[in-house]
């Protein structure tokens, strides 16, 4: 579980990095799971945005009921998983990730998600490590984004340079089997991987059932139906759907 003082620095910083890892047996699982995704689908190889529309094997790992206690003491006792990706980068070829927030992209009203990111390998300055902005979240609101179709980009949202202060940036490095949480208006953005070695991270997005997941919001990109946002499949954690307005049949 988290300490009062995590809960207060994520209340604060909108993220932390909990004393807590996986067992190795688990991210090697994890990392097995990948390899058998890539070899079906090496589209992949960098980026997937929604690892369950593909391979369902994937949503047992964000049942680990420590990890789901943590969640609970952030965002309350009732909560969904909504969705699943993986950030892979790749040795010297992985993409940079821009500066944005979360909630820019996310069908989601109110706005509320509490994201999981969880290492599969070393993830450190060196091969791009996630990169936050401490306190961007505590408005509670979107900041400015502007649209980029580059190829170097693994997302094309990315905030405008006058929204935040670049230089306040802190790194989140993380041994294989770490986790960090983080909120989903914290600005974060990571570089490209120009490293000898992968940096595969997966994140596991959980959602307070007092949002609703609103698959009628228009997506910015016009994806295949199973990575789509209209198409991802909500799983009630923990309680009730608060909202009552909550979709948990099958989409993927």
């Amino acid at each position: 579980m988290l300490t009062e003082t995590q809960i207060e620095q994520y209340q604060r910083d909108g993220y932390v990095i909990p004393d807590f890892a996986l067992d190795a047996a688990i991210v090697r699982e994890v990392a097995n799971l990948h390899a058998h995704l890539l070899d079906k689908h090496p589209e992949f190889a960098d980026y997937c945005p929604a690892v369950l529309g593909y391979e369902l094997g994937f949503l047992n790992f964000a049942r680990d009921e420590r990890i789901l206690e943590m969640v609970s003491q952030l965002i309350g006792r009732d909560f969904a998983l909504w969705n699943c990706s993986f950030f892979a980068k790749p040795a010297g070829v992985g993409r940079r990730v821009p500066w944005h927030q979360d909630g820019e992209y996310w069908p989601i009203r109110p706005l509320a998600t509490c994201s999981v990111w969880l290492a599969i390998d070393p993830s450190t300055t060196a091969n791009g490590c996630l990169q936050v902005i401490p306190g961007s979240h505590k408005q509670a609101a979107l900041l400015d984004h502007e649209h980029n179709d580059s190829q170097d980009l693994a997302l094309p949202l990315e905030l405008k340079p006058d929204q935040f202060d670049a230089s306040a940036a802190v790194p989140i490095e993380l041994k294989p089997g770490q986790i960090s949480l983080h909120d989903v208006f914290l600005a974060h953005g990571s570089d490209a991987n120009l490293s000898e070695g992968s940096r595969r991270g997966m994140t596991m997005r959980f959602m307070p059932t007092s949002s609703v997941y609103d698959r009628s919001i228009p997506h910015h990109r016009n994806t295949s139906s199973r990575l789509h946002m209209s198409q991802r499949t909500l799983f009630l954690m923990r309680g009730q759907d608060l909202s009552g307005r909550n979709d948990f049949s099958m989409h993927y």
